[in-house]
């Protein structure tokens, strides 16, 4: 009876990597901004947003390789920056934990001669 209610709770949870992300990311320990970021994979493709409100931003490419012992995950957006212009960040990540309830993606990220790394975590 208890196996069949974790199964349950885990099935309803869907593919590891969809979902609400949410972590930061900065180019040292000290300058860090938050991060939230929202995937969806439908089997063959990932779709998403980043920072979802009035400054959302839609992922322009997403991929993931969910192969045994591998699960990186690879996303890219473009920002308005605060002169009106645009970034182009670049995330690259393993994800940890994939089967689990506290999984989490880390990587670096670059934008621009900017690089840094970043951590996320599945609410």
């Amino acid at each position: 009876m208890i196996l069949s209610v974790t199964v349950s709770a885990i099935a309803q949870e869907g593919h590891p990597l969809t979902g609400t992300w949410y972590g930061e990311f900065g180019p040292n320990a000290t300058k860090r901004s938050d991060l939230t970021v929202i995937m969806n994979w439908d089997g063959k493709n990932v779709t998403g947003i980043v920072n979802p409100g009035p400054n959302v931003v839609q992922l322009k490419v997403a991929t993931l390789d969910s192969t045994i012992n591998k699960w990186t995950v690879h996303f890219e957006a473009d920002a308005k920056n605060k002169s009106g212009g645009m970034d182009h960040f670049v995330f690259d990540g393993k994800m940890a934990n994939p089967v689990a309830y506290n999984r989490t993606i880390t990587g670096t990220y670059t934008c621009g001669t900017t690089k840094g790394d970043f951590k996320l975590a599945r609410d």
